[in-house]
């Protein structure tokens, strides 16, 4: 599998970028699947469902399984959270794994960058950070990327992982 990553500081528009790149390279017919860092507690169960009640009776792992989806949750218990490396090996093969976030992983990535949020570029001090994607003029010293040209983006990330 390739991989690829989006990174940026709060309110850059990776989100939004992951999400039009997804529907951009699937569209070119290859499989995507995305991992998602969040420096917050998430939980996508809810209080009161069986699987919720599974986990809170101490379940390490819960499977919850339907016609439409699936999905495994792993509870760490106090555990270290797990690098990507670990959670990479988890997932399905795929032509290209799109990572938003874990942005001092060593992983090739795109910054995504708006001069109004006045957070530094983080592509000053990081070799990983291939390309910018930006709504504003940057002097530095790697490829420049609209980031409105979700196609132009997606051709860069192919070509860098040899999908092209």
């Amino acid at each position: 599998m390739k991989i690829y990553g989006i990174t940026g500081w709060k309110n850059a528009g990776k989100t939004g970028l992951m999400e039009r790149l997804v529907a951009e390279i699937t569209a070119r017919g290859f499989t995507v699947s995305t991992i998602k860092h969040a420096h917050h507690s998430v939980d996508v169960d809810q209080p009161g469902k069986d699987s919720y009640r599974h986990r809170q009776a101490g379940a390490q792992q819960v499977v919850l399984a339907s016609a439409n989806r699936w999905a495994l949750m792993t509870e760490l218990r106090g555990a270290d959270e797990p690098p990507l490396a670990d959670l990479l090996a988890q997932l399905a093969p795929v032509d290209l794994v799109l990572i938003e976030g874990y942005k001092r992983d060593t992983h090739p990535k795109v910054e995504a960058f708006r001069a109004v949020t006045e957070n530094p570029l983080i592509a000053t001090n990081d070799p990983t950070i291939r390309a910018v994607a930006t709504d504003s003029p940057l002097d530095i010293d790697r490829p420049l990327l609209d980031l409105n040209d979700t196609a132009a983006i997606a051709d860069f990330i192919l070509t860098e992982v040899g999908l092209a």
